[in-house]
């Protein structure tokens, strides 16, 4: 059994405070990251905390694409869930150019009831 699907947990440090407070900013670069990966986009909502941070989500056919910031602590936060066949290589290069992030760090795992599926 293969699996269902992929989910990056992706952390991103370094990065610019204004641009993670920038509901704005984010928002594009969110919708740019998952057309440059190939997704189709559905839909999205993102929202401004005060007095830090933007937390939003891209639903894409594939899946989805989440981010949540820290501005305080020039951290974000971005998962990649994909059912489907997309660059998401190309959607974590356009953050952290976007981000203006330092390091990134990865954690790939593989989603779904592997072995379960058959009876």
């Amino acid at each position: 059994m293969s699996a269902l699907g992929r989910h990056l947990l992706v952390e991103f440090t370094g990065c610019e405070a204004a641009v993670l407070a920038d509901l704005e900013r984010i928002t594009a670069a969110m919708l740019e990251a998952a057309r440059a990966s190939g997704a189709t986009i559905v839909t999205h909502s993102f929202h401004h905390f005060s007095p830090h941070g933007v937390s939003g989500a891209v639903i894409i056919a594939e899946s989805h694409l989440a981010i949540h910031t820290w501005p305080e602590h020039r951290f974000a936060a971005v998962d990649y869930f994909s059912c489907g066949a997309v660059d998401t290589g190309a959607a974590l290069a356009l953050l952290q150019t976007a981000l203006g992030a330092t390091a990134t760090e990865t954690l790939s795992l593989t989603r779904g009831p592997l072995g379960r599926l058959d009876g």
